[in-house]
């Protein structure tokens, strides 16, 4: 019940979550929010080709992968959901670490990391081709495990509001922040992640339990700064069509910018 009522409201739930973060960032900032209305428009563009890609690609795969299981398991009600969660997410974990440590993936993730500020926006600026072969890879789980397609609904649309919430300019007091970092991703811990420097942009992978990074030894030491710059270290942002060739470009090319 639970997951066909996510199901059916799932774009409402995260245009709504997008919308309150979106405005309560703008009233309490947590750094200064550059007065850029292209990167804005960019980042639009890329989240409106992944509304267009999700019923076109993702939710058929998905599905797929749900009628084809390796095994029946018994209905686990509400108790198999959270399990099913938690489950999801150490995976997006290590599929998040994959695309730092792979070169082929790292060429698509890159353009979400070549954003030079973080905000509402950026936790929907990714490639399609990204988006497209985490679907693809995501199947595997979802077989092996035989996870029921409303559970991954709900994983994901849960796992929108949290990239929502981390990639956020919002300003939370330092107790609210500290007590939700032992639980979840908080802006905190994922604009380290998002720090020009090498050594940070290779750590907090986490994505809604900030458990894994701490257990994997992936945990940055580095504390978030107002000051704090945030991009890759030698590469300037590109355009539309530049962010949509660049996982095809030469690695010189593409650091050149």
């Amino acid at each position: 019940m639970i997951g066909e009522a996510v199901i059916a409201n799932k774009a409402w739930i995260g245009a709504t979550v997008f919308a309150a973060l979106f405005a309560a960032e703008r009233l309490r900032a947590a750094a200064p929010a550059p007065l850029n209305v292209p990167r804005l428009v960019r980042n639009s563009a890329l989240w409106g080709m992944l509304i267009l890609l999700s019923p076109a690609i993702v939710l058929p795969l998905t599905a797929m992968a749900a009628e084809h299981p390796l095994w029946r398991r018994p209905e686990g009600g509400v108790p198999g959901l959270l399990v099913d969660i938690v489950v999801l997410d150490l995976c997006t974990y290590w599929l998040h670490r994959a695309y730092h440590e792979f070169g082929f993936m790292r060429r698509f993730h890159s353009v979400h990391h070549l954003d030079q500020h973080l905000d509402t926006t950026s936790a929907v600026r990714f490639h399609p081709g990204e988006v497209a072969l985490s679907a693809l890879i995501r199947m595997a789980p979802i077989v092996l495990l035989a996870i029921p397609f409303a559970h991954v609904v709900v994983f994901e649309t849960v796992l929108l509001a949290a990239s929502l919430f981390h990639h956020s300019n919002l300003r939370l007091p330092q107790s609210a922040e500290r007590a939700l970092s032992r639980v979840v991703v908080t802006p905190s811990i994922h604009w380290v992640h998002h720090h020009a420097v090498p050594e940070d942009t290779n750590s907090n992978y986490a994505a809604l339990f900030s458990v894994w990074d701490p257990v994997f030894g992936t945990r940055s030491r580095t504390v978030r700064t107002a000051e704090m710059r945030i991009g890759l270290a030698g590469v300037a942002d590109k355009s539309l069509p530049g962010l949509l060739l660049a996982p095809f470009r030469p690695v010189e090319e593409r650091r050149e910018g």
